[in-house]
């Protein structure tokens, strides 16, 4: 069995803009495991993102990754021990995985192609005409979920946007969800909410900064108390990253108690944390949903896989899996959208 490293630079069609800022390029690592005797072989996908991932320093040459990976197949556990690294992980579970052809993630309805998974509609940043003409489009492709960046223009823009497409689409005939990715200052934070829960929002994902974006002295103190008096559910993203271990995840669910969580991959544990990310937050009463993170094809198939093992069969809650369209460069995998539903191609 032999493990190859492949460096690759993806374009984006357009700058994906968040409340952080801009991406225009996204600097990857193809993990794949391959056997010349058997034939067989495994692809996945290390991916961090600059400005986010608790692993963004940790990758800086292809020689960097395969030290990590050497180092980490000969200890005991390359799981235990690529805890602090889930952008690695996820790359070489993912490849481990489609080597093995493992029944977990390639013996679902999914993954045989007999279904698709729904997804939302991903409408990034930019001014008014342009996110309006965004959805529009996503919803002639047929989306019935629809998820807004917001925090790039005036908040009175944006209200004005998210009241358009009410008047058009009932809360019962189109879910809403919004991601201000930590963009609202904390004391205007629970007037945004009240402002933004009639006109039927599905969720906010991370209304304002996570604990370790807040500097030194940041706590879960304000998220905890928006999340005890919020008018709509709240879902945690940027707040689980770094939080690597099982005690520590399990202490701030506990404390923040958010109504969901939007489990990544790429950021939150690779397979092996997503699946304790969920299960601890489903032991809570504490809904989730899985998202890529801005993966080529090959990191949104793994994720969808795993989508389709926690979810299926019959995936009805649309994931974040409507990200295989933004690069102009991006690696040919056996997936496609078909309207709103991700699909593996038979």
């Amino acid at each position: 069995m032999n493990i190859s490293i492949l460096e690759r630079t993806l374009h984006f069609k357009k700058p994906a803009r968040t409340s952080r800022g801009a991406y225009t390029e996204h600097k990857i690592y193809i993990l794949t495991i391959s056997d010349e005797e058997s034939k067989r072989f495994g692809m996945g996908e290390c991916a961090p993102l600059p400005d986010l991932s608790c692993d963004r320093h940790a990758y800086p040459s292809m020689e960097a990754v395969g030290k990590l990976i050497e180092t980490a197949i000969a200890s005991e556990d390359y799981t235990e021990y690529l805890r602090p690294y889930p952008a690695l992980l996820f790359a070489l579970e993912s490849a481990m995985f489609d080597y093995q052809k493992n029944p977990l993630l390639y013996d679902t309805p999914f993954a045989l192609g007999e279904e698709g998974i729904p997804a939302n509609g991903l409408i990034w940043m930019s001014d008014y005409d342009e996110m309006l003409d965004q959805v529009k489009k996503k919803l002639c492709m047929g989306f019935r979920c629809i998820k807004l960046k917001i925090g790039a223009i005036a908040w009175e823009e944006e209200l004005r946007l998210i009241e358009k497409i009410r008047s058009r689409f009932s809360a019962d005939s189109l879910q809403l969800r919004v991601d201000a990715n930590g963009g609202f200052k904390p004391e205007e934070a629970m007037q945004k909410l009240d402002q933004l829960a009639k006109w039927g929002i599905h969720s906010i994902e991370q209304p304002i900064l996570a604990k370790w974006q807040q500097g030194e002295d940041g706590s879960w103190d304000m998220m905890a108390e928006l999340c005890r008096n919020t008018p709509i559910p709240i879902a945690l993203d940027e707040e689980l990253i770094g939080v690597n271990h099982a005690d520590q995840r399990q202490a701030l669910l506990d404390y923040i108690r958010p109504q969901y969580i939007v489990v990544k991959p790429t950021l939150h544990g690779g397979v092996t944390g997503s699946m304790e990310w969920i299960n601890q937050a489903s032991k809570r009463g504490i809904g989730s949903w899985i998202t890529s993170a801005l993966e080529s094809n090959i990191g949104l198939k793994n994720v969808a896989l795993l989508a389709a093992r926690i979810y299926g069969p019959k995936v009805n809650f649309a994931q974040g899996l409507g990200t295989g369209l933004l690069y102009t460069d991006n690696i040919d995998q056996d997936i496609e959208l078909r309207g709103h539903r991700l699909w593996v191609k038979k």
